[in-house]
């Protein structure tokens, strides 16, 4: 057999090797690199038994540099236009409802404490720890704070009804004992 029809017949194997690998046309294209690549750099290789190897293992590093390729550029990691859900944000959860209305109520309840709770809350709010909070009402004593802070956060759960959440939540557990 003459070196054309053993590289025709190797065409054949190489293209059914890639392809149940990668996609058809993408075979015809390596096995075509594989063929030029036989050309060029071993012409003094003839026999199929030497030229099968060969072309295979030329085959398996292409196969390499393909998906090494494909992985550099996210080709495989890419989520089609139409797999994408966006979510509808016109519409609000029953969760997003709730929360602003315990923000609303506790806004409210704030709104009703005395000015130095207030001011309290802010800064303990601004991350102010109770020394520092000392500091700044000018007292003498840290437990002035602690006793202040203990009636504030008393009288802000007072206005909220008992309950922070109170609302949907305290009906909830309260028909569920029932």
């Amino acid at each position: 057999m003459d070196r054309s029809a053993v590289l025709s017949t190797l065409r054949e194997r190489i293209v059914g090797y890639a392809a149940s690998r990668i996609g058809r046309d993408s075979a015809e294209d390596l096995a075509q690199d594989v063929l030029i690549l036989l050309e060029e750099k071993y012409p003094e290789v003839n026999g199929i038994a030497d030229l099968l190897p060969l072309s295979l293992q030329i085959a398996r590093f292409k196969l390499a540099a393909i998906y090494r390729k494909s992985a550099r550029h996210g080709e495989s990691s890419q989520v089609s236009v139409d797999d994408i859900q966006i979510p509808d944000l016109s519409q609000d959860t029953a969760d997003e409802y709730e929360r602003r209305e315990t923000m609303t109520r506790l806004a409210g309840a704030i709104a009703q404490l005395p000015p130095r709770c207030r001011e309290m809350i802010r800064w303990k709010l601004q991350g102010h720890n109770f020394g520092e909070i000392q500091k700044l009402l000018n007292l003498d004593s840290i437990n002035t704070v602690y006793s202040q802070d203990f009636r504030c956060r008393k009288q802000l759960v007072e206005l909220l009804g008992g309950s922070l959440t109170g609302g949907s939540r305290e009906v909830k557990r309260k028909e569920a004992r029932t």
